[in-house]
């Protein structure tokens, strides 16, 4: 069900053109590159490509019935954060960002690209799993400086069965205890976040938790509420 290839242009294009081709995927399947020439995070950014870090693509084929994809996010997210946070010694302070980063003491250590084709959702994911990329303006961290990180492979094949599961309990029990156990693994309530909406200036405020579809709330110096369905969010401060 894990497809290795030793470089590629971008994970997430090659399941994009499969799809679009028209050949036959299984959900499950994944395809992870050794390294990606032209690897992709939100906006275009690049995304990294350190030899012996998780670069990763899988997707999901949406069904009627189905909660709604956008919450796909903080489901990859949790399965992510499943399959981390086993690694550390406990308590780390790992937790996870809206709408698409883990981080540990605030340091970007993992991040999340979702990309619409037809009736599925691609899932793309990176981890610095042995090197970190020194991005302007944000902290960022690898697993080798916390703890002995495990081979690229075999957190393949973790993250993999952790998805899988993540992906059952959404279809089987909905959104609300997916938000529940999301905002459980994620920084407090009251964190001051930065937030740069599509289309709109920055605004700072407060983490005040997912509204009932899993958008972001932010509660603004004014005391009112701003709800969140698409942008990019940074700490306002370092967490701890």
């Amino acid at each position: 069900m894990i497809k290795y290839v030793s470089e590629t242009g971008s994970t997430n294009a090659d399941v994009i053109a499969d799809l679009r081709d028209g050949v036959p995927l299984r959900e499950g399947a994944w395809l992870v590159a050794d390294r990606q020439k032209a690897g992709r995070g939100r906006q275009n950014r690049k995304w990294f490509d350190g030899s012996g870090n998780f670069m990763g693509s899988t997707m999901v084929r949406l069904h009627p019935g189905d909660p709604p994809p956008a919450s796909l996010a903080l489901v990859a997210g949790l399965a992510l954060y499943e399959s981390v946070v086993p690694l550390l010694p406990q308590p780390a302070p790992l937790r996870l960002k809206w709408p698409n980063d883990l981080t540990f003491s605030g340091a970007k250590l993992a991040g999340i690209l979702l990309e619409r084709q037809g009736d599925f959702l691609v899932i793309g994911i990176g981890v610095n799993l042995v090197s970190a990329p020194a991005i302007e303006g944000r902290e960022t961290v690898a697993l080798a400086r916390l703890t002995a990180p495990p081979h690229r492979d075999a957190f393949a094949a973790s993250l993999a069965g952790s998805l899988t599961r993540e992906l059952d309990r959404w279809r089987s029990f909905g959104l609300e205890p997916l938000l529940n156990r999301w905002q459980a693994a994620a920084h407090e309530i009251g964190t001051r976040l930065n937030v740069q909406a599509a289309g709109e200036g920055q605004q700072e405020g407060t983490f005040a938790g997912l509204s009932d579809e899993g958008a972001l709330q932010l509660r603004l110096a004014d005391g009112t509420f701003r709800v969140i369905h698409a942008g990019d969010v940074f700490f306002a401060q370092r967490e701890g």
